[in-house]
């Protein structure tokens, strides 16, 4: 099992509430993979889990590091920060 790691901001510009973490939650479902989310204080969250990403407190701008594991790591670490990295918030 391969593991990769990307360092993003976090781009909504509202931070981290329900409807971004509803959409990293479900990426990070489907992907298959186990994704975590960390801060820069040591907050952890599993990507796959709403209550846990919305625990961390997340700001527009904050720095999030993502940890993926499982076959293909990297492409999905690739694709998952950039969903982090955009704004989430928008129609």
């Amino acid at each position: 099992m391969s593991k990769a790691q990307r360092t993003v901001e976090f781009g909504s510009s509202v931070g981290l509430h329900a409807r971004p973490a509803s959409a990293l939650a479900k990426a990070a479902g489907e992907s298959g993979h186990t994704i975590t989310l960390t801060t820069p204080a040591g907050k952890k969250a599993n990507a796959a889990s709403i209550l846990t990403l919305l625990a961390m407190g997340v700001s527009h701008g904050d720095e999030v590091t993502i940890t993926v594991e499982g076959d293909d790591a990297e492409a999905v670490a690739e694709s998952f920060a950039a969903l982090v990295a955009s704004e989430l918030d928008a129609d």
